[in-house]
């Protein structure tokens, strides 16, 4: 990896973090700070800082995220009632991590937008 991220860290297991998913391109854990009641997110085993760095090697890597938000989904019981996927992008987006990460969040109605 290029670039150092609590992420990174968490993807080797160098921060103890109990995975909810991982394979060769993805690794899957539960938000330490939720903000729903399901808040899972997805990040790529590969350091790519923002959706801005993002190249056209990255697809298969990007359609495995949303092919794991969807079995991560049916796992938690809120694929029938619906969930929000969400990727920020940089300071104005909201992101905070740079090491592009994707929101799984679901378990209650979500409404129009998230409050912020």
């Amino acid at each position: 990896m290029s670039e150092e991220t609590i992420f990174s860290k968490i993807i080797r297991q160098e921060i103890p973090t109990p995975l909810l998913y991982q394979d060769e391109l993805v690794t899957a854990f539960r938000d330490v700070a939720p903000r729903v009641n399901s808040h899972i997110l997805i990040v790529p085993n590969k350091h790519i800082a923002t959706i801005n760095d993002v190249t056209s090697d990255d697809e298969i890597t990007l359609g495995r995220m949303i092919t794991v938000a969807k079995k991560l989904a049916k796992e938690e019981g809120i694929d029938e009632k619906g969930y929000r996927l969400i990727i920020n992008c940089n300071h104005d987006g909201g992101q905070e991590v740079y090491h592009i990460h994707m929101h799984l969040l679901g378990g209650q109605p979500l409404g129009a937008m998230l409050s912020i």
